[in-house]
């Protein structure tokens, strides 16, 4: 919480002020939603920033008793009675202080959970479209960084703005009281330093943002190089020499701002502490006159001398008040910014599952054309590092009038170029994107009516590039089936044709996988991604062809444990591979985002058409 004194002053002069703009009323009604469910804590905390300001003022005025009314006139019993209560005041201050910052602490941290959960939750469903434009360390920032900068602003706003006010208030008003002569003539000096310190205020902006770039740049290089795919690529190119320099440029630069930063501190508060300095002598200058005059009492002066002390930080803090609200509506705003863009793909209400009985399910697309959204349709330009202000083209249709079923227990595959919209249509299916025109059915219910829960229960998809999570076998196969026994688990490690693997591991299904699964092999990977797919009991498989990338014998393995796989459900595979098209009981092949022809194997080769070509070239 920001209390009233020199970091209040310190804070509000050197507010960025690059990134502020005028924010809606609406932000401003959000805001306060968000505190509603914490109004009595809010009103506690107020009450405890009130007290603390009488408190800044009681104990001057006791020292003006103790003195006049004590010390000046030898009256040991109302000096010892009086320091008691000073020290009783003190006790009380530091007992009020502790109190006010948990009341900070619990509505800040309160309002961390609340928007760092939604924000989360609402990033969970966004649809991959969103994943493909934003950028990860964007979203994380938003998540960690602007959600602490939303609460702090909000608490530091809080405290720091009324905390200042009050403080300012009472401690002016009592000054005014006691003189009013000294008071006007400390507070000339006010000018003579919200001048220069709002010049540092601006150099302070401009080196910690400087500072921040500096700082992104040598953590992204960090970020880039210390990952398992970035350590290679710097061991087999041998470059160890280039990326020591190009790094210690870099930390060279953080280190100069972080000096210059610091130098700049220095003179903030030297200026500070230099312009009450020149107060309190102008205070005992003018006072001390008055004393011996008869105009004041030594006491009053002490005490004016006191509440001076307390008068600069909080009266230099309030001169920037406006720039506090405005940065914390600001951080608010951003978060909204996440909160505000609805998830292109979502289930309409209450939508009824996909078909109950068990066994694999029809697949069907009826005249689907698709194209990719905009990127004004699914992402924000402050998510993506590369983001130009310029019109992008309509996008084309990638898919037309594309027709084709599949019958319970089929095994499909779609073949065809590269860019035809194969991956397309098997993302329509598992409803990583809507059709733009026409319906893809699972079960004789159009994808966009059920659940998406519903829908993915009855799915397995395995790709070319399965993703691990840098975890345990055991929590990777966990994710598809949290209930899973490990008798099933040891099943589907069966099935998928790696138990023995597994077993030979030290540690067995507790052995980590590394970053992405990096310290398993391409096949050991697709086979536990496979033993994955089945703990989750799919009656529909769709199949980036899983082996495209794989050795013969890694291939042999994990084509024996596709075996298993589809067995029993209907599959839609896109194939590179011949074995698998051989195997299938229907083959279509896709061009241009259409259909061009379909039959199997050898109808396929006898109509010397698309298929046949693509055979003789791709295939033989």
């Amino acid at each position: 919480m920001t209390m009233p004194g020199p970091w209040a002053a310190y804070r509000a002069v050197t507010q960025d002020r690059s990134q502020l703009k005028p924010v809606s009323r609406g932000v401003v009604r959000r805001v306060l939603g968000y505190a509603r469910p914490y109004k009595g804590l809010v009103i506690a905390f107020l009450i405890t920033l009130i007290a603390t300001s009488i408190l800044t003022v009681a104990q001057p005025l006791v020292f003006r008793v103790i003195v006049d009314d004590g010390i000046t006139v030898g009256d040991a019993g109302l000096v010892t009675w009086l320091a008691i209560v000073i020290a009783v005041l003190a006790v009380v201050d530091a007992g009020v202080g502790i109190v006010s910052r948990w009341f900070s602490a619990r509505i800040g941290e309160g309002l961390i959970f609340d928007l760092r959960t939604q924000v989360y939750a609402h990033v969970q469903r966004q649809s991959i479209a969103f994943f493909t434009r934003a950028q990860t360390g964007a979203l994380v920032s938003r998540l960690n960084s602007d959600v602490m900068g939303a609460q702090q602003a909000f608490t530091s706003t809080l405290g720091g703005v009324v905390g200042n006010l009050i403080t300012t208030i009472i401690v002016l008003i009592t000054m005014l009281l006691l003189s009013w002569q000294v008071t006007v003539l400390a507070l000339l000096l006010v000018p003579l330093f919200l001048l220069p310190a709002r010049w540092m205020g601006r150099r302070l902006q401009l080196l910690t943002r400087q500072q921040m770039q500096d700082n992104a740049q040598m953590n992204a290089q960090m970020t880039e190089r210390f990952n398992v795919a970035g350590a290679l690529l710097v061991t087999l190119y041998g470059r160890p020499t280039d990326e020591d320099q190009q790094f210690s440029e870099r930390a060279a630069r953080v280190r100069d701002a972080g000096v210059s930063i610091a130098m700049a501190n220095r003179w903030f508060f030297t200026a500070l502490a230099l312009v009450a300095a020149l107060a309190t002598a102008i205070a005992y200058g003018v006072g001390g006159n008055l004393v011996i005059s008869g105009g004041i009492s030594l006491g009053t002066l002490l005490a004016i001398i006191a509440l001076l002390a307390q008068l600069y930080g909080p009266l230099t803090a309030l001169s920037n008040v406006r720039v506090d609200v405005m940065t914390a509506l600001v951080s608010f705003e951003r978060v909204f910014e996440i909160l505000d863009l609805p998830p292109l793909v979502s289930d309409r209400k209450n939508p009824p599952p996909v078909a109950v009985p068990d066994g694999p399910l029809s697949v069907e697309f009826d005249g689907v054309s698709f194209r990719y959204p905009t990127k004004e349709e699914v992402s924000l330009a402050s998510l993506e590092s590369v983001a130009r202000d310029v019109e992008e083209a309509e996008p084309t249709e990638v898919l037309r009038d594309i027709s084709l079923s599949i019958e319970p227990g089929q095994l499909v595959a779609l073949v065809g170029p590269s860019g035809a919209g194969k991956s397309t249509m098997v993302g329509l299916v598992a409803r990583l994107y809507d059709a733009t025109r026409g319906s893809v059915r699972i079960g004789g219910v159009d994808v966009r009516d059920t659940s998406l829960a519903s829908l993915h229960k009855s799915l397995g998809v395995v790709t070319q590039e399965s993703h691990m999570f840098h975890d345990t076998i055991e929590a990777n196969l966990r994710y598809a089936n949290p209930e899973a026994t490990p008798e099933q688990m040891r099943a589907a490690l069966e099935q998928a044709h790696i138990i023995e693997l597994v077993d030979r591991l030290p540690e067995g299904l507790d052995t980590v996988v590394g970053d992405r699964g990096h310290r398993l092999s391409g096949g050991e990977k697709q086979r536990i991604a496979l033993a994955r797919m089945l703990l989750r009991s799919p009656r529909v498989v769709l199949l980036d062809e899983a082996t495209a990338h794989l050795d013969s014998q890694s291939e042999a393995a994990v084509q024996a444990a596709l075996d298993n796989a589809l067995s029993g459900r209907t599959a839609l595979v896109i194939a590179h591979r011949l074995s698998t098209i051989r195997r299938a009981d229907l083959i279509a092949v896709v061009e241009s985002g259409r259909i061009v022809e379909t039959g199997t194997h050898e109808e396929l080769l006898s109509k010397a058409g698309a298929y046949a070509h693509l055979y003789e070239t791709q295939f033989a």
